[in-house]
């Protein structure tokens, strides 16, 4: 498997991992700059060299997989007989130096309705390294016209078009995705509730809407879904920022991804 696919495997599995890449060579060395090696919790693709550089770096990259918020870091290695290493003696005579780039699980996000905010909130979402879930029931919300918008985005992207049980979706969610729920429909909406408090695992789960509308919802959520109170109260509504009031998409979608984004910065901690 290849670098590249790797990587790319990681984070479809959402599991942590780094990067560790020949930085540069002095001398002789078993690989050349550029050379580069992933390393997850259980397994290790590529090389960068073999060896003492190699196992070190492995070592060391798992114990950066088992801290929170990881930073980049450089490690050094004279490859000669007179250097006492922890894994066996490579004498190649050179110098290398390794570098450490730790590949953390990015946020997720699943954007149940992409209508006016639900876009608006989409496209500033999609500047960010995240998995952003779009879900629609109406396929027009969803043409390639319409998102074209998000055509240089940085998260990676994926739309559903989900004419009947939109709800399905939150079962193919990965653990700890945070939950939208922004739909053109109130029924849509009470639908997605009382199946995103009925999902294990899921992040946060915000709701968009009126304090009449919630109302609503949480006397419904009580008595004809049976979710006791501590329950319900994981849902945030209204969403977005308190401070922040006003009522055009792209406002609100600002707000939404504020909060959205301090969110991530608690998940970190």
């Amino acid at each position: 498997m290849t670098w590249v696919a790797a990587v790319a495997r990681l984070r479809a599995r959402r599991e942590p991992g780094v990067l560790v890449t020949v930085a540069a060579v002095r001398g002789h060395a078993p690989r050349r700059a550029g050379a580069k090696l992933v390393v997850g919790r259980s397994g290790a693709w590529g090389s960068v060299g073999g060896g003492n550089i190699e196992a070190v770096a492995i070592d060391r990259a798992r114990e950066l997989i088992g801290t929170s918020d990881p930073e980049p870091e450089l490690m050094e290695f004279a490859l000669n007989d007179k250097v006492t290493n922890r894994h066996g003696v490579q004498c190649c005579g050179g110098a290398v130096t390794v570098l450490l780039e730790p590949l953390p699980v990015v946020p997720a996000v699943a954007v149940f309705g992409v209508g006016h905010v639900g876009l608006e909130l989409a496209r500033i979402l999609a500047r960010h390294d995240l998995d952003l879930h779009l879900i629609d029931t109406r396929s027009d919300m969803l043409t390639d016209e319409r998102l074209g918008v998000l055509a240089d985005a940085v998260a990676q992207i994926h739309v559903h078009h989900t004419p009947l049980l939109p709800e399905e979706v939150l079962e193919e969610l990965a653990p700890g995705t945070h939950v939208l729920i922004m739909t053109h429909d109130h029924a849509e909406d009470a639908a997605l509730a009382d199946a995103a408090l009925r999902t294990d695992g899921l992040g946060s789960i915000g709701l968009i809407g009126s304090a009449a509308k919630w109302a609503r919802f949480r006397h419904r959520l009580a008595t004809e879904g049976g979710h006791d109170a501590a329950a319900i109260d994981r849902i945030k509504t209204p969403i977005g920022l308190p401070g922040i009031t006003g009522k055009e998409p792209a406002t609100i979608a600002v707000s939404v991804a504020a909060d959205l984004l301090r969110t991530f910065e608690q998940d970190r901690r």
